[in-house]
């Protein structure tokens, strides 16, 4: 479980960056938004150090990828809003990547939390 845990934040990690990179300027021209690129950053660098985090004090693992995946999710629903409002990034690939890593997020925090509760019934 740790290491599925692990691999959620790993893929996640990867999508904000990748994110920031194309809203930054790079990989694909003509997405470049500031605003959209700092967010991005501060989520994917929130998200890397959870995932560090799990690899030296594994025993936090769950716990911290509720935190980090949970401050991922209100990053991106603010994302989200701001699509509404009209003050981010307005695209199709846009609007696509928030619902796709808004489903992502959650099932990363539903598999940490699962972790977390202890087996009912039963022994253990």
């Amino acid at each position: 479980m740790t290491q599925t845990i692990r691999l959620f934040l790993l893929f996640e990690v990867a999508t904000f960056l990748v994110a920031a990179l194309i809203h930054r300027g790079y990989l694909i021209e003509g997405y470049a938004h500031r605003q959209a690129h700092v967010a991005e950053s501060i989520i994917a660098a929130v998200l890397f150090g959870g995932l560090l985090l799990s690899l030296f004090m594994g025993a936090w693992t769950r716990k911290v990828a509720l935190v980090v995946q949970g401050f991922a999710l209100v990053g991106t629903l603010m994302g989200i809003f701001m699509i509404i409002v009209g003050v981010g990034p307005r695209t199709v690939p846009d609007i696509v990547y928030h619902v796709a890593i808004v489903l992502v997020l959650i099932a990363g925090i539903l598999l940490a939390r699962r972790a977390l509760v202890p087996p009912r019934g039963g022994y253990g």
